[in-house]
């Protein structure tokens, strides 16, 4: 199907019942996303290291005692913005009590994103989202580079509601930790 296809096709404001629609149809795994202005963005399918990476946090977590059900993967994100909210799934995200069963979940109980950054999706994962988890609140905001070290940059957000980076280290350091030692 050619991108002009597709367009016609395209409702003139993508909602997040659209997202998830999209989301639930594609048969090669793509992640569809939309800002609080409404800006579409289309991640390819996660290759076999991202989805290593993202294991071995969970895994981390559940490890140290945090319950399953508070650890969830790719699970959707309302991010509320003036008029409109916009859509984001993060890699990991961590919850304070089990969030409710729902396709796009409110921030309000989110303690921790971690985005796992692929090849092209850098400028997504450290500007854009950085800016937008950052305006929703949410304290802490994780990235973890796919260079050499994996290298795991730690946000939190500060009193006026920005992140300040509190530490960077290999992943592999951070998971000789105890996840209480970051999340506050």
């Amino acid at each position: 199907m050619s991108a002009e296809t597709v367009g016609m096709h395209m409702p003139a404001m993508v909602t997040l019942d659209d997202l998830a629609a999209m989301n639930a149809a594609d048969p090669n795994g793509h992640r569809y996303e939309t800002s609080p202005e409404g800006v579409l963005s289309v991640m390819p399918p996660a290759d076999s290291e991202h989805a290593q990476i993202a294991s071995r946090l969970f895994a981390w977590l559940i490890m140290a005692g945090w319950p399953a059900e508070q650890v969830l993967q790719v699970a959707g994100i309302r991010i509320p913005g003036p008029g409109r909210d916009g859509g984001r799934i993060p890699d990991v995200s961590v919850w304070s009590k089990v969030p409710p069963r729902a396709v796009w979940l409110s921030v309000a109980e989110l303690l921790l994103v971690i985005e796992i950054v692929s090849p092209g999706s850098e400028a997504m994962d450290e500007v854009t989202k950085h800016r937008e988890y950052a305006a929703a609140g949410i304290p802490q905001y994780w990235v973890v580079d796919r260079d050499d070290a994996l290298t795991v940059t730690l946000h939190q957000l500060s009193a006026d509601s920005a992140y300040i980076e509190r530490a960077k280290m290999p992943l592999a350091w951070l998971l000789q930790t105890q996840p209480g030692d970051h999340l506050v």
